[in-house]
């Protein structure tokens, strides 16, 4: 049923309530104010009789007929419209419209009260009458009587034209109703049908509303629009997430070939040789546990850019550098005692950042400098610096290693790229180089102290950046719009 159906039925059958109700209580009202009037009417008229009742009853206690008769026609003729009865110890005179005489009557009324008898009713008001003839108390009673007809006939008059509004009003209303709405839910009926052919699974095509001044319209209309929006968003999301996973099949497939093939030849080669001498048992077996190592490192640092790719901006949140960078010191520390590993950091330097993804560019970083950052007799020095400048964090991790050639800094960023001699995974500093993009900051390399090892720098917003639009660090290389720089990767 359309909603301009079902608010017309509403207001066709809620007016006509409303309207009897509302008769209901006027004739509550009318017949009150009739009482009333013709209550005053009774007493007013009681009052006029009054004397010439006392009279008629004084002739008839003195036993006087003919001044009882002139008494009498005179107590009728001020009686007018209403009918009286005087009741007294020698008998009873009435007159006009009355109950019939044996109809009981009560004790008293001195207000106003209805009897009925066959259908009929009157108003009916006593006063006592008391008085002396012949030195002797004469006592008796005074009734006036109205009929109710009138008033019954207007309160039935008045009940007739409410009960024939309602029925008049129900379909009026009705109509009136279901007319207004149909014009008010135009808009409305308009917006669903340039939206019901559209399907956002196989087209990009968006209704354009124009407002039309219905408030609950509009915002009907921004809100379909921001849920679109949002299943636009979360399409991409899912799309890219399927690509990101193709790749990561794709990408883990090629690169986990060579250590598995190569493990699969020692184990041929233990397999087929059982009698293999000591010495080259443990060198197949030391071949086998480096090529464990490698293919488990690769495997760890595909899902790392895995989640780099995919974490939200709702995983973002107030991040102290300082004790980030503590932390990642001490580990790199507990892995390499022989190493030196310093820190500088200003205390109290927080960004806008996601905790996790900080503490993987700053392990991956000193990871690289404790693999590739030892000087000549082999020994690794490596200088971690935090600082804040201005609006930034500023990330810097220095060696005394070997340095970096100007060649190698277009493509050391990229992944699986991995220097001669390398058997990291070559994913390391392309996960620094993830990091810093989603941070919207940037890292470089350059050399180190007094033109000696390599120096990276990495620059934090504290505001923190826009997660970028796309993301496929597992599909595509760094490229010239990501941060570039060059060393050979251990991570």
């Amino acid at each position: 049923m359309r909603l301009s159906t079902r608010i017309g039925l509403a207001v066709g059958l809620t007016v006509p309530l409303l309207v009897l109700a509302s008769g209901w209580l006027l004739l509550r009202l009318v017949a009150r104010d009739l009482h009333q009037e013709e209550d005053a009417h009774l007493r007013r008229q009681a009052a006029a009789v009054l004397p010439d009742a006392r009279s008629v009853l004084r002739a008839a206690a003195a036993n006087r007929p003919d001044a009882e008769d002139n008494r009498e026609r005179k107590l009728y003729s001020a009686a007018l419209d209403v009918g009286v009865r005087v009741e007294g110890p020698v008998g009873t005179f009435q007159g006009g419209p009355q109950p019939p005489a044996t109809v009981t009557l009560p004790a008293r009324a001195p207000a106003p009260v209805t009897v009925r008898a066959a259908g009929h009713g009157w108003r009916s008001l006593s006063q006592d009458l008391s008085l002396k003839v012949k030195g002797s108390r004469v006592t008796g009673t005074l009734w006036v009587f109205q009929p109710d007809t009138a008033d019954r006939t207007q309160v039935a008059l008045v009940r007739r034209r409410v009960v024939m509004t309602a029925l008049l009003a129900a379909p009026l209303s009705g109509l009136l109703a279901w007319g207004m709405a149909t014009g008010a839910t135009g808009p409305l009926r308009r917006l669903g049908r340039r939206t019901a052919g559209l399907d956002p699974r196989t087209s990009a095509a968006r209704p354009l509303h124009e407002p039309t001044g219905v408030h609950e319209v509009d915002e009907l209309a921004a809100t379909l629009h921001t849920v679109l929006a949002r299943y636009d968003e979360q399409a991409a999301r899912t799309a890219e997430a399927l690509e990101t996973a193709r790749s990561f099949s794709a990408a883990a497939s090629h690169e986990l070939r060579t250590p598995l093939m190569s493990i699969g030849t020692n184990l041929d080669i233990l397999g087929d040789h059982p009698d293999l001498p000591d010495p080259d048992r443990a060198e197949v077996l030391t071949d086998l546990r480096r090529e464990h190592a490698r293919l488990l490192g690769l495997l760890v640092m595909l899902r790392d850019l895995g989640r780099g790719d995919l974490v939200e901006a709702e995983a973002f949140g107030r991040v102290d550098v300082a004790e980030t960078a503590d932390a990642a010191v001490g580990e790199a520390r507990r892995r390499d005692p022989g190493a030196r590993v310093a820190l500088y950091a200003e205390p109290g330097l927080v960004v806008h950042g996601w905790e996790p993804g900080l503490r993987l560019l700053l392990d991956n970083l000193l990871g690289n400098a404790l693999a590739h950052g030892r000087d000549a007799r082999g020994r690794a020095e490596v200088a971690v610096g935090v600082r804040g400048t201005g609006t930034e964090v500023r990330i810097v991790v220095a060696d005394r290693g070997a340095g970096v050639g100007p060649e190698a800094r277009a493509w050391i960023f990229d992944r699986f790229r991995r220097g001669p001699g390398s058997a990291g995974s070559g994913l390391g500093l392309t996960l620094v180089a993830q990091q810093a993009a989603l941070h919207g900051g940037s890292v470089t390399v350059a050399d180190g102290p007094d033109g000696v090892g390599a120096c990276f720098e990495v620059r934090l917003p504290r505001s923190g950046g826009t997660l970028p639009d796309r993301r496929d660090w597992l599909i595509a290389t760094v490229g010239a719009n990501r941060s570039q720089g060059s060393h050979k990767d251990g991570s």
